[in-house]
């Protein structure tokens, strides 16, 4: 059931447009300050993973591990992802909300 809510979620953010793949974007529009959550598949290589935690932490932006590469990227219509950045604030709150369950990190 939580899965489906995720992937739910990444869904309709992707038909949205408030949701970004690929590494590079992401990176690009985390410096520009444009997401607000990252979600980097759990099956992603190490390296991916080490990296987009550095970045997140460097620019103040949450990182959940989740999912795997294939549910992840079928969630959002696209092929290979294993990065994901939602740019909108309000899916990013529902999107943690949902995997941590209760009340999204940070807030208080």
């Amino acid at each position: 059931m939580l899965i489906n809510k995720v992937y739910g979620l990444l869904g309709i953010s992707a038909k949205a447009g408030k949701l970004i793949s690929g590494t590079d974007i992401i990176l690009e529009q985390m410096a520009k300050k444009k997401v607000n959550l990252v979600i980097v598949a759990e099956d992603a290589s190490e390296k991916t993973i080490k990296n987009m935690k550095y970045y997140c932490e460097k620019e103040n932006v949450k990182l959940i591990v989740y999912g795997s590469i294939n549910e992840n990227s079928k969630a959002i219509g696209k092929h290979n992802r294993a990065v994901i950045g939602i740019v909108d604030k309000n899916f990013a709150n529902s999107i943690e909300k949902v995997i941590h369950g209760g009340e999204p990190l940070g807030k208080i």
